[in-house]
């Protein structure tokens, strides 16, 4: 069976990458022949926890994107749109590093998946205010949302899941990760004004316009904004608690919509109009695909293998554990992937010999797997998500385009990782 699930996992990928088919057809037919083929039953690809849909991150899109729904209804994406641009001059290089260092930051604080919802959004906005195409502006986000996730305990999910293994907490993370996230944010920077120095052209005559509105106009409903705002302060407040509340991120992002819903008074289909659901289809279809190949022991198999081909070399095994991680990550999702990966990193940690204790393997998984996702469209979370939103707007995002520039600030975020794990560990 593991070879049935190579295969097709591979084929998927290739109509994926190859955009002949829609991706939502391709991620759901590829899941169906794993059920109908007996490489996963329903109790694998429904309920299993190791092998199944992660409902957690269904229900937690799903809850941040009626959140989104009920926000829009007030006005404050155009407000924050509107003074964006001003506060950057309307100059589209300085509007996308603006944008892209609150995502950065938000991901650090919150999840980088959250961030995306409420950015793009935005971004949309000011680049339609300015007269530049939004597409550049959406990749960087996604790939700084990324970049900015790795710093912190819940920046990003694999994160939560190399803390539970290894007994790591939110300062270990902050310490260790944040320094070299600063300098990563820094040469992403630099690399964006070189990489899409061809959109930072705006409309003059918009631009004119733009800097004489007042934000403030934009507000539509300033009662719902206000009660939509406590809803969401108490959402971003419970997901930095979860160490104390021991509440699942997606439990409280359905409370939150909830709530909102109750006191919004809104008509239904206002707010799920929103809701991206064919991005929440292309998610419950990887999660089974990427489960077959959990379930068949496929990437068991490539874990033990890194392990194995490290041998007694720390430098050796934080290298192929950083790089290893990073090209499986591109490929696969990479929460199942790190869950998969830390009982390997776990063992060589607590182990007797040269690479027990050494705490640089469990960085070199995280750095890895967090970075490597931003290489290819479907690596990470956050970069599905901006996909789903750029093509409901109109600027379908390819899966080429992404990975072009996606792929580059992965082999330079970690080629800044590399010496950064060796120096300090």
């Amino acid at each position: 069976m593991m070879v049935v699930a190579i295969v097709i996992f591979t084929v998927v990928y290739i109509l994926i990458a190859s955009e002949r088919i829609n991706r939502v057809a391709a991620a759901l037919g590829g899941a169906g022949l794993m059920l109908a083929l007996g490489v996963v039953g329903a109790d694998d690809a429904f309920f299993s926890q190791d092998t199944g849909i992660d409902w957690n991150v269904i229900f937690l899109l799903f809850g941040m994107m009626v959140i989104v729904g009920v926000l829009r209804q007030t006005g404050i994406f155009e407000y924050v749109a509107i003074w964006a641009a001003k506060r950057a001059g309307g100059r589209p290089f300085r509007v996308m590093v603006l944008l892209c260092l609150i995502t950065a930051v938000a991901s650090a604080a919150l999840d980088n998946v959250t961030t995306v919802l409420l950015i793009a959004p935005v971004t949309l906005l000011v680049c339609e205010q300015i007269g530049v195409r939004p597409v550049p502006f959406l990749i960087a986000e996604a790939l700084a949302s990324n970049i900015g996730g790795t710093a912190t305990l819940v920046g990003d999910p694999p994160n939560l899941i190399v803390a539970s293994r290894s007994g790591l907490g939110f300062n270990d993370f902050l310490v260790n990760m944040g320094p070299v996230v600063l300098l990563m944010l820094l040469a992403f920077v630099g690399l964006a004004r070189i990489l899409f120095r061809k959109d930072f052209v705006a409309d003059p005559e918009q631009v004119d316009r733009v800097m004489q509105l007042d934000e403030r106009e934009a507000i539509e409903n300033p009662s719902l904004l206000w009660r939509s705002l406590v809803v969401l302060a108490l959402v971003l407040a419970a997901f930095s608690l979860h160490g104390v509340l021991h509440l699942a991120p997606s439990v409280v992002a359905l409370l939150g919509a909830g709530v909102l819903v109750a006191i919004s008074r809104l008509r239904p289909e206002s707010y799920l109009a929103e809701v991206e659901w064919a991005t929440l289809l292309f998610f419950a279809g990887l999660f089974i695909l990427v489960g077959s190949l959990v379930k068949t022991g496929a990437i068991a198999r490539l874990a033990a293998a890194v392990g194995g081909v490290a041998g007694d070399s720390v430098p050796a095994a934080m290298m192929l554990i950083l790089w290893g991680s990073a090209a499986l990550s591109a490929i696969v999702d990479n929460i199942p992937f790190v869950a998969t990966m830390s009982p390997v990193v776990d063992q060589l940690v607590r182990g007797n010999g040269p690479l027990g204790g050494q705490n640089g393997l469990w960085w070199a998984l995280v750095l890895g797997a967090d970075l490597g996702g931003n290489a290819t469209a479907i690596g990470a979370s956050a970069n599905v998500v901006v996909a789903g939103i750029a093509k409901r707007s109109g600027h379908p995002i390819s899966f080429w385009e992404f990975t072009k520039y996606g792929s580059l600030v992965a082999v330079v975020t970690l080629g800044i990782a590399t010496p950064y794990l060796l120096l300090r560990y």
